[in-house]
């Protein structure tokens, strides 16, 4: 079962921070990602659960990024703990059987399972260093490296263009 697709998710709720302060953001955000049925059900409270679980995420990728792989694992271990992986088979939209992580519940712990179990397969397929933080200046968001040859260093091609220009201008003024 490949996870990547659930630690995107959890990219997608530490970068989407904004997108996380009233319910409706939340339901544009969860139907944006296909889950149009969470986003019917999501509650004030699975707000605020998310929000909370949002800072933990961004603990993790901060702490990806600064190198400290033990502190990543620990964090990790803590969140697997706090919410349990229920996984399930799923057959729906006309594909066939596959496997989903807690289906049922509060939307946020179906989001918090999915994210901290897909972080946790991408560290331990890949390693922590596909976990991290754009080098770009003035942006913080957090990436998913998935590259064959482990070289993603930016959130978007918008804040890679953004710091190969500046390169290239600074290179161009000292010159």
């Amino acid at each position: 079962m490949d996870l990547t697709s659930y630690a995107e998710l959890a990219v997608l709720l530490v970068n989407r921070a904004d997108e996380l302060r009233t319910l409706d953001t939340l339901r544009e955000l969860l139907r944006g990602t296909g889950r149009t049925e969470a986003a019917a059900r999501v509650t004030r409270r699975d707000l605020d659960a998310l929000l909370e679980l949002r800072e933990e995420l961004a603990d993790v990728f901060e702490s990806a990024a600064a190198g400290e792989e033990a502190d990543v694992v620990e964090r990790l271990n803590g969140l697997l703990v706090r919410h349990p992986v229920h996984p399930q088979i799923s057959g729906h939209d006309g594909q066939p059987w596959h496997m989903h992580l807690t289906e049922g519940g509060r939307v946020a712990d179906a989001l918090a399972v999915g994210s901290v179990m897909g972080l946790a397969s991408v560290v331990t397929r890949l390693g922590v260093n596909r976990l991290g933080i754009c080098q770009a200046a003035a942006c913080h968001n957090a990436y998913l490296d998935t590259s064959s040859n482990r070289s993603r260093r930016y959130c978007s091609e918008r804040c890679a263009s953004r710091s190969n220009v500046a390169a290239y201008r600074a290179r161009k003024r000292g010159a």
